[in-house]
């Protein structure tokens, strides 16, 4: 007998919003939401199971920039820079 299985796997797309230059990878996946705590994050990371811009990154200390990707258990997060009159006031 033979079965046909088709299997639609769905992305979820956020958008993390930086006032920084930059974002660590460990720090975006528990800023995102997709990890409860630095430490799954870490793992998560050192395991292998990150993508960055489509490539498997095992660097927790990855820098993320404006434009970059991070998908990570059907999550797909794109770092863009926070702007306008809508974002918070920096301390310097």
């Amino acid at each position: 007998m033979k079965v046909k299985l088709k299997v639609k796997i769905k992305r979820r797309e956020e958008t993390a919003e930086i006032l920084s230059d930059f974002i660590k990878l460990d720090a975006l996946l528990k800023f995102a939401g997709v990890c409860e705590t630095g430490g799954e994050a870490k793992a998560a990371v050192q395991g292998g199971l990150v993508k960055v811009n489509g490539e498997v990154c095992a660097l927790r200390g990855k820098k993320l920039y404006p434009g970059d990707t991070a998908e990570y258990r059907g999550v797909l997060i794109t770092v863009k820079k926070a702007g306008g009159e809508s974002s918070p006031p920096v301390d310097k």
